[in-house]
């Protein structure tokens, strides 16, 4: 299969993606996860444990690198204009983390409708091991 790189972007452009993945968008797992933060910003989600994601900003100072909860992952929203765009974790076993579909240019209109998630009953360790097998890898150029 061949690999499709996506583009995703902030409204201003000042943090943006890159998505690579062999899956169709019509097989993409969408999930909107139930926490407050995600809720508040109508995030829905998507990543390809065999696929990669890279995060860029145009300036390091205008990326926002937010963590709640647990504080085991950092939100990357953008400073300028407040668009969450994604999220990455760093373990022993490499960086991972998932997009923000909303954020793709252009939108693409044949997703799958998103399951919603709530991770709030997984303990610390059951957390890291699902991010780690179900999120995309990040490549060591991200943010």
């Amino acid at each position: 299969m061949s690999t499709i790189e996506y583009l995703a972007r902030c409204h201003c452009g000042a943090l943006t993606a890159r998505y690579r993945t062999a899956l169709e968008p019509s097989a993409w797992s969408v999930r909107a996860c139930q926490c407050s933060f995600c809720r508040s910003h109508g995030a829905l989600t998507t990543s390809d444990p065999s696929g990669s994601l890279v995060f860029r900003g145009s300036d390091p100072a205008r990326v926002s690198r937010y963590r709640f909860g647990g504080r085991t992952a950092e939100f990357l929203i953008c400073r300028e204009c407040g668009v969450y765009v994604g999220v990455q974790m760093e373990t022993d076993k490499g960086r991972f983390g998932v997009l923000n579909v909303l954020t793709l240019r252009p939108l693409l209109m044949d997703l799958q409708a998103a399951v919603p998630m709530d991770y709030g009953v997984e303990t610390a360790e059951v957390r890291r091991l699902r991010r780690e097998t179900r999120w995309t890898p990040v490549a060591a150029e991200s943010v």
